[in-house]
């Protein structure tokens, strides 16, 4: 029972915080449920139209709306109530999941409303996502954010895996109005648990939200070496060696189209397994060895599924990658819940989603584009060589990052101080030292 405890993911976040709790069961729902439009979607726009194109178009109106409404979110979760904007958009959410069903169920469905709940959810996920990952950071102690991150991710990864399955089923045995209807739901049933939340106001000054509001969260973080080589690793990553627009053309070049669905789960698997024995994280304090160190392992292992003439092989490298994948995130996630003020924690996601939608758009436009001109096999190596290096030059310009432990760095011990005063009686001592 000792040797499982120390290699379990640590639950201790889920058992003793209420609040955390809801959250986690909430984001299992949304996930599955979640998935089943995500499934469903694309193949019904391909169903009206056949065109391919018209099934990429989607992935352009999902764009503006997320960037735009991640900064604009970030801005808002710090002025408003994190809680409320969490309940309005899984409201919001369902409202456009019903919008679906309904459409699915009309003897010619119209092509138009698709694209504009599309746009719609993708401005809605937007606008919470800071809300949802500042409201983490306040309702978690500072010392069990690492086996919150861990916990986060995992579910993330069960979402991931299992949505997806189910949500085919679903589909090919019910149709796409089914696979809405039951989106639908498990929006109604996240709003229900999001209601039971505590109420979390901003941490901001009080003033009204706004694109420019997004600049002192900017400053912030390029100040902070630790937090910008974060971004800068996971932009890295992303762009230099994500996979999943080459693993249609790998299958073919490996005669093996019948693995093509395998690679897309093979990464999600990886860190699946990691997640389940996640349990030595929260004893972790060199979380900025974490980041690196799960990237650089990323970058190696999709350089070796490229360099791959096995599919065998080519899907141990993608579990090795997800592994990596991982190990890097949930370190991100502590250093960056660890060190960013209350005030600022809505701004500093609203750029993270930025940075966390534009990195894999712009790495399959480069894996497209490279695998044109070289094959395959050559992008997918060359982009994980490619990664590898892009870690180590960061790793080298900002050796603060690397060097991030939570027991000594200045900024993580503030944010650890401010939390105990926060939760002691009586008033809070002042915080006028903070450079924030």
């Amino acid at each position: 029972m000792a040797l499982l405890s120390r290699v379990l993911p640590d639950p201790t976040p889920w058992r003793t915080l209420p609040d955390f709790r809801l959250l986690w069961t909430q984001g299992v729902i949304t996930s599955l449920g979640g998935f089943m439009a995500v499934v469903a979607l694309p193949l019904q726009i391909k169903e009206l139209t056949g065109s391919p194109l018209a099934v990429g178009a989607m992935g352009l109106v999902e764009l503006v709306p997320l960037v735009v409404c991640g900064l604009y979110g970030g801005a808002l979760a710090d002025v408003a109530d994190r809680r409320r904007i969490i309940l309005l958009t899984e409201t919001g959410l369902g409202v456009l999941a019903l919008v679906l069903f309904v459409n699915a169920l009309l003897p010619h469905p119209p092509l138009w409303p698709l694209y504009v709940v599309a746009a719609g959810v993708s401005g809605l996920n937007g606008l919470q996502r800071p809300a949802l990952d500042a409201l983490i950071a306040r309702i978690v102690p500072h010392e069990q954010v690492p086996a919150a991150a861990a916990l986060n991710s995992l579910r993330w990864q069960l979402g991931a895996i299992a949505g997806p399955s189910l949500a085919g089923l679903v589909v090919a045995s019910a149709g796409t109005a089914t696979a809405y209807a039951l989106t639908t739901a498990g929006f109604a049933v996240s709003v229900l648990l999001c209601r039971r939340l505590a109420a979390a106001p901003g941490g901001g000054s009080g003033e009204r939200p706004s694109l420019r509001g997004i600049a002192p969260g900017a400053a912030y973080a390029w100040s902070r070496p630790v937090l910008l080589g974060t971004y800068a690793v996971d932009l890295a990553a992303m762009l230099f060696a994500v996979p999943d627009a080459l693993f249609p053309f790998l299958a073919d070049d490996l005669g093996a189209p019948w693995a093509l669905g395998l690679m897309y789960a093979a990464v999600s698997v990886g860190s699946l397994l990691v997640g389940l024995t996640s349990g030595w994280v929260a004893r972790v304090r060199r979380h900025g060895l974490l980041v690196v160190g799960g990237a650089a392992v990323w970058g190696l292992a999709v350089a070796g599924a490229g360099g791959s003439g096995n599919v065998w092989l080519l899907l141990c490298f993608l579990v090795l990658a997800g592994a990596g994948d991982m190990v890097s995130g949930p370190g991100r996630s502590t250093i960056w819940n660890q060190t960013i003020p209350d005030g600022l924690r809505g701004r500093l996601a609203g750029i993270e989603v930025l940075s966390f939608t534009t990195g894999p758009q712009l790495g399959q436009v480069r894996g497209g584009t490279v695998a044109g001109w070289t094959g395959a096999r050559t992008a997918l190596w060359s982009g994980g060589v490619a990664c590898v290096a892009a870690v180590g030059l960061l790793a080298a310009v900002l050796p603060r990052m690397v060097r991030y432990d939570a027991g000594t760095d200045p900024d993580a011990r503030r944010r650890r101080a401010e939390k105990r005063a926060a939760s002691a009686p009586g008033p809070s001592p002042a915080t006028a030292d903070d450079p924030a």
